[in-house]
């Protein structure tokens, strides 16, 4: 069965790319810890991140890379902080999330609401980094 994930990479599933190659796709999170999170995978549906083939492990980390560089152009933190958990999408993931302190990865919690256009101006402006 197909995840949540393999619908947004088939277009069926709406979402805000940030960045996008043939192997791998990144955008932003639908219930994001801050501004500016992302999540980033292969298009290969594999549930979990050690199960990639190690070239496309490598592959998918390279990606996540270039995309957390716009991130930090974009959102000037401390640091990008990087998380895998894999239990809430049984697809692999990596969660790229700009944060100044511990507290701002803590996926306990409470998420963010954007409208559309906010989506849209965050979107615009990682791409545009």
């Amino acid at each position: 069965m197909s995840s949540i994930f393999t619908k947004i990479i088939e277009g069926k599933i709406p979402s805000y790319k940030i960045a996008e190659d043939d192997q791998h796709l990144a955008f932003l999170d639908a219930m994001p810890l801050v501004k500016g999170h992302t999540l980033v995978i292969p298009k290969k549906e594999t549930d979990l991140i050690f199960d990639l083939e190690n070239e496309d492990f490598r592959n998918l980390w390279s990606f996540a890379q270039s995309v957390a560089q716009k991130l930090k152009k974009t959102y000037p933190s401390q640091r990008i902080a990087v998380a895998v958990v894999g239990l809430e999408v049984p697809h692999a993931h990596i969660h790229l999330i700009p944060i100044n302190k511990m507290e701002d990865m803590n996926f306990r919690n409470e998420r963010l609401k954007f409208s559309e256009d906010e989506y849209r101006e965050i979107q615009t402006a990682i791409m545009n980094s």
